[in-house]
């Protein structure tokens, strides 16, 4: 039965108008031409679809079976189309996000909501991990981009900073370091040191900076996640190098912090995706709603500012 979704739509046009005059009608057409529209389906289909007299038409049983089998294709075919509108339009779709752990605590969340709130039907996911991790994912295609930090050229990406933050140093309150106004790296190696794995990013930017600053600390524990390396400070076993997007995931630990310099270090946070990747309408809008967020400068973490 090779029917055409045109001449569904005239049937069910009949169907519910309960009359060829007033469908052809409402749907500007010519009657004849309707009326042969539907013996043409009728004659495809071997069977009677309505029953006319000079007054009215009545669906046959067939009639009644036929249209809910075809208002359920036409309904479908709309809402296909419907959603692939949206999709063109960036409305509807899915944007796939990877980030490290920090950024997608405290960077990423005012951006979704307001893309949300334009957007609530497009499928979002918040994928977070290490630094090697998030770029893996971005190259494989995993993700259709990542909100990361860059510290050397990715020949291969495409790379737009967005904000940047500093490095500081984090220990107790009543640690000797909250009576200063300044801290040095150097000043650091005369204290334990809590260090995220080598692994991290936070690592591999610390480690830079403590050569620079011609020292290296004494590593008393190692850990990977933010949280543990912030209880093992509060419980006075050493003090810690953080970035200052990661200073409020250390608050519950009662943690002060101050900023290091000699030198002055920070990391440059950006937004990378695949160039050889197209790039989805509803991907495009994310990139949108984080420009129109930095241009907006909402308030960050403290040592921390939009690019």
């Amino acid at each position: 039965m090779d029917l055409t979704l045109q001449q569904l739509r005239l049937v069910l046009a009949v169907h519910d108008s309960g009359s060829f005059t007033t469908a052809a009608q409402r749907l500007h057409l010519a009657q004849s031409s309707l009326s042969r529209t539907v013996r043409e389906v009728e004659r495809k289909l071997g069977v009677a679809l309505f029953e006319r007299t000079t007054r009215h038409v009545v669906v046959t049983a067939a009639g009644a079976e036929f249209c809910r089998v075809a208002r359920r294709m036409v309904d479908a075919v709309d809402a296909g189309i419907n959603h692939f509108e949206g999709f063109l339009s960036g409305t509807r779709g899915q944007v796939r996000v990877a980030a490290l752990p920090s950024l997608a605590a405290i960077l990423l969340p005012p951006v979704i909501s307001d893309h949300r709130a334009a957007r609530p039907d497009v499928e979002l996911s918040i994928e977070d991990g290490l630094s090697d991790e998030v770029l893996r994912r971005v190259r494989s295609g995993e993700v259709d981009l990542a909100v990361t930090v860059a510290a050397e050229p990715l020949p291969d990406l495409l790379v737009q900073p967005i904000a940047a933050d500093r490095f500081c140093c984090v220990h107790p309150a009543d640690h000797r370091f909250a009576d200063r106004d300044r801290v040095a790296w150097a000043d650091l190696a005369d204290e334990p040191h809590v260090a995220f794995e080598p692994a991290t990013s936070i690592r591999q930017h610390a480690d830079r900076a403590f050569a620079a600053a011609r020292t290296a600390p004494e590593v008393a524990m190692e850990a990977r996640n933010i949280s543990t390396v912030a209880g093992l400070v509060g419980a006075g076993l050493g003090v810690a190098v953080v970035p200052g997007l990661v200073l409020p995931l250390v608050g519950f630990a009662g943690l002060a912090h101050r900023a290091l310099d000699s030198p002055v270090v920070t990391r440059r946070i950006c937004v990378v995706r695949d160039p050889r990747r197209p790039v989805s309408a509803a991907t495009r809008a994310f990139l949108d709603t984080i420009e129109h967020t930095r241009r907006t400068g909402v308030p960050l973490a403290p040592e921390t500012h939009w690019t």
